[in-house]
């Protein structure tokens, strides 16, 4: 017989850094779950991407009981990465801060597809460079044709 769910948690927690303290305490606590069980959890299985931002989904069962997926960084965090910049420009649309090519564009869609909507890298790489040109950055070579 299948548990019965009693709560979903979306966070945001560094790989390899999960902790008692905000903002995984208060989220798990107020449901009941055992926070120190999740934080050793979570850190063993993120260890490879530690520093990391990493959204992480938490489904809790009314035994209090836990299971979560850990997915891929968000693609701005990732484009911030590739582009060595801290943060995006306030006016994306007059200000650009920095550039990042179609083949890191294609490499982060690559990495982050099994979490998009899509079904196509070409897809998933107007995506991430939708996205980058939000932030400020310009998108520069010639993209690459999938036939």
């Amino acid at each position: 017989m299948a548990k019965e769910i009693s709560g979903l948690l979306k966070l945001q927690v560094r790989g390899g850094a999960a902790n008692p303290s905000p903002p995984v305490g208060p989220a798990l606590g107020s449901k009941g779950v055992n926070i120190m069980e999740f934080c050793k959890q979570f850190n063993a299985r993120t260890q490879e991407k530690a520093g990391k931002l990493l959204p992480v989904v938490i489904t809790v069962y009314s035994d209090k009981s836990f299971d979560f997926i850990v997915k891929q960084p968000p693609v701005a965090v990732q484009l911030l990465e590739a582009a060595k910049l801290k943060s995006g420009s306030g006016v994306p649309n007059l200000e650009k801060v920095g550039k990042v090519s179609w083949a890191q564009v294609q490499t982060i869609a690559e990495d982050k597809m099994t979490d998009l909507n899509c079904f196509t890298t070409a897809s998933a790489m107007e995506m991430v460079a939708g996205t980058a040109r939000s932030m400020g950055l310009t998108v520069s070579g010639s993209k690459p044709s999938f036939n």
